[in-house]
């Protein structure tokens, strides 16, 4: 849900909470028990999985895979506490009226979990633009400050095709009347 009036524009920036996390955490999971059971019952030399046609030894095998179990039931652990706080999640928030951005976001619990950057639309010189094509695609839209520095405003998913992330970048410096650049 995005909120866009003449002067405000309010855009909600989902978290750790999405399906592709929750699907490799309960992979995770399911593999990391595997080892560990794989681990436990060639320590107590008796074959709980049926996939496997013969017995392992306890080391080194059995115990390298009682570490990797315990090992991915930490790793599952922390993106289920990742996913449960919502790490990443907030606003941006774009107010031409009164001249300031706003970005907030979620972070890990502790004193400083909530986590917001105000600065003035002065400040900024230009909305900026960075495509990065090939293995790992990702587009990420800053602003440039007036002293060189670029805040990143939204990361674009891999998903998004370059006319609409272009789109996306020309619609944010349309609304706050500043030049574009990186395209």
């Amino acid at each position: 849900m995005n909120i866009e009036s003449e002067f405000i524009w309010i855009e909600l920036v989902t978290g750790s909470r999405k399906i592709s996390n929750i699907i490799w955490a309960f992979l995770l999971l399911i593999g990391a028990l595997g080892f560990l059971i794989t681990g436990i019952s060639s320590y107590l030399d008796q074959q709980k999985i049926i996939l496997i046609s013969q017995i392992i030894s306890f080391f080194p095998q059995g115990l390298i895979m009682c570490f990797y179990g315990i090992a991915g039931l930490f790793l599952s652990g922390y993106l289920a506490c990742i996913m449960y706080w919502n790490i990443g999640s907030g606003y941006n928030e774009l107010d031409r009226e009164r001249g300031i951005i706003s970005i907030f976001r979620w972070g890990f619990p502790g004193k400083n979990r909530r986590i917001r950057i105000r600065f003035l639309l002065e400040d900024i010189e230009a909305v900026h633009l960075v495509i990065n094509e090939g293995l790992n695609n990702r587009s990420i839209i800053s602003f440039k400050l007036k002293d060189q520095q670029y805040l990143p405003f939204t990361q674009i998913s891999e998903t998004s095709s370059l006319e609409e992330i272009e789109e996306r970048a020309a619609k944010i410096a349309k609304f706050l009347r500043i030049p574009i650049e990186g395209i």
